[in-house]
């Protein structure tokens, strides 16, 4: 009998989805709300890069094409790169665009019924004998509505899109006070390039937030407008932002992606021997932060510009917050086209001539500000479910990370799977391995533990990235454990996790997509 499979979202995670449930014969069913494929590709700021090295960000059956010679391709090269992947594999025609998903509804046991089950979906299948998916569709042209029914949902929405984090601030301190334009850096992103350019140009822009969208949009607006126009930039938190990813003639990777470093770096459910060789080693660890710490240090002059941050590089990897910094980003700081100011505190407010700091008299006048303030991804995936109590579930405790086992199954939400919420060093990888994954656990190559053994699972990567990540704990970020991570992945799919040829190789050697290419 065939089986649908509802995939929300046609970025690269649904690309992925749609490719994998093809292999294993199912009826694959897209819905993306734009009008193309590309997720967050599709609207980029013009100086936009990619972040990853392309051979971490390359999908193992389709490397990147001769053409491309830069090591991290402009956003247009990587859109492109990805839209051939979907026409290589045929995947377009499964894609419904300008489709906009406003809800999902389960039908099948009720709410306590479901709550009371020891296994997923009551028996441990990933398709129910009577449970379906109710997907509500919006086309964004017409507005007409259409409902389909599925037997399993991959939610690949992303978490970097569509639902903006807006400051709050007390009455009449807000935006509404201020005469100037007030958007988010997604509502720049929106402008095509023109239209960008010009929303800048002759004027004093203020960026809140000195995130990778933050930095760019500095830049642009530097390049625009020079010393008669600086940039000013509020942030509250220095960061490590690499100026490339060989720190002392040394590849990152070598430091970061290779067996022995995870070695480094205590595990989820680690037993008692790679415990005491974590803690061992943990001074190797701190050593290897201080490699690239100083690498930066020197490259950027951090010193010179009060820019160290108080934090170690580890954390910062381990919280998936490294950037690449635009090429001479401080060199227009040090022409006074980009103005930094940290904040003492977070607090902030408006007023009309521009911005009060709330430990500072003094008015920072400006005539337009730009939120780089980052996204409510949690959010967004909460507001796709139309049950109250999948939406707590989904959410989980707000002192917890997502509760996923394998970052991609809800313990308590039967027939359904998340990709693209957990980050890591390259998404595009742990995507397509999570992508495999589910595909195998949809053909019955094995079957997922009890409820209570995945929710100690998810409650074990909790504690790991409370204990590197910090305050930053809810962006589930596995990049310093990417590898043991794939581990599972692979024993679960009974394919052998070792990819090296050789103890030193498999020990040293970086891993990276074409590390993993299809078994069959």
């Amino acid at each position: 009998m065939e089986k649908k499979v509802g995939i929300i979202g046609a970025g690269i995670s649904g690309l992925l989805a749609c490719k994998h449930i093809l292999s294993k014969g199912y009826t694959p069913v897209v819905f993306e709300s734009q009008g193309g494929a590309g997720g967050v590709w599709i609207n980029t700021f013009q100086t936009t890069k990619l972040q990853t090295p392309k051979s971490y960000f390359q999908f193992s059956d389709f490397p990147w094409p001769s053409s491309v010679k830069e090591d991290a391709p402009d956003h247009s090269q990587v859109l492109d790169y990805v839209r051939s992947y979907a026409r290589h594999f045929n995947l377009v025609r499964h894609i419904k665009f300008n489709s906009r998903v406003v809800g999902i509804e389960f039908e099948g046991a009720a709410d306590k019924e479901l709550q009371a089950w020891e296994l997923w979906g009551g028996n441990g299948e990933p398709f129910g004998p009577e449970g379906k998916w109710r997907i509500t569709e919006e086309n964004t042209q017409t507005l007409s509505t259409e409902v389909y029914l599925v037997d399993f949902v991959i939610l690949c929405i992303g978490r970097f899109s569509d639902v903006p984090n807006i400051p709050l601030f007390p009455p009449g301190k807000g935006p509404e006070v201020f005469q100037g334009n007030v958007i988010h850096s997604m509502d720049y992103s929106a402008m095509d390039f023109q239209t960008a350019a010009q929303f800048i140009k002759g004027k004093r822009t203020t960026i809140v937030g000195n995130s990778k969208s933050g930095l760019d949009i500095a830049m642009e607006a530097a390049a625009a407008n020079g010393v008669e126009y600086p940039c000013r930039m509020l942030y509250k938190t220095n960061r490590w932002s690499l100026p490339d990813c060989q720190p002392w003639g040394i590849p990152l990777a070598y430091l970061y992606f290779n067996r022995f470093s995870e070695l480094l770096v205590h595990k989820p459910g680690e037993g008692f021997l790679l415990s005491l060789l974590a803690s061992i080693l943990s001074p190797v660890r701190w050593v290897f932060s201080r490699i690239v710490e100083s690498h930066i240090k020197r490259v950027l002059s951090l010193d010179k510009f009060g820019m160290v941050p108080e934090h170690s590089f580890f954390k910062e990897i381990s919280s998936c917050l490294i950037t690449i910094m635009p090429e001479g980003f401080y060199d227009s700081v040090e022409k006074g086209s980009i103005i930094l100011k940290k904040l003492s505190t977070s607090e902030f407010s408006f007023c009309k001539e521009g911005i009060m700091v709330d430990d500072e008299s003094a008015v920072l006048e400006t005539d337009q500000v730009i939120l780089a303030t980052g996204f409510k991804g949690d959010e967004k995936l909460k507001d796709m479910f139309v049950s109250p109590v999948f939406k707590d579930c989904i959410f989980g405790s707000s002192t917890a990370s997502l509760p996923l086992y394998r970052q991609c199954i809800h313990p308590r939400i039967p027939q359904l799977a998340v990709i693209g919420f957990s980050e890591s060093f390259s998404n595009l990888f742990t995507s397509e391995m999570r992508c495999r994954w589910v595909a195998e656990l949809l053909d019955g190559t094995f079957k997922l533990p009890s409820i209570k053994e995945m929710e100690k699972d998810a409650e074990n990567w909790d504690k790991y990235m409370k204990r590197y990540s910090k305050e930053n704990y809810r962006r589930s970020c596995i990049a310093a454990l990417q590898i043991w991570y794939c581990d599972q992945l692979c024993k679960d799919m009974e394919i052998n996790p070792k990819r090296k040829q050789g103890f030193l190789a498999e020990l040293f050697q970086p891993y990276a997509p074409l590390d993993y290419p299809p078994t069959s």
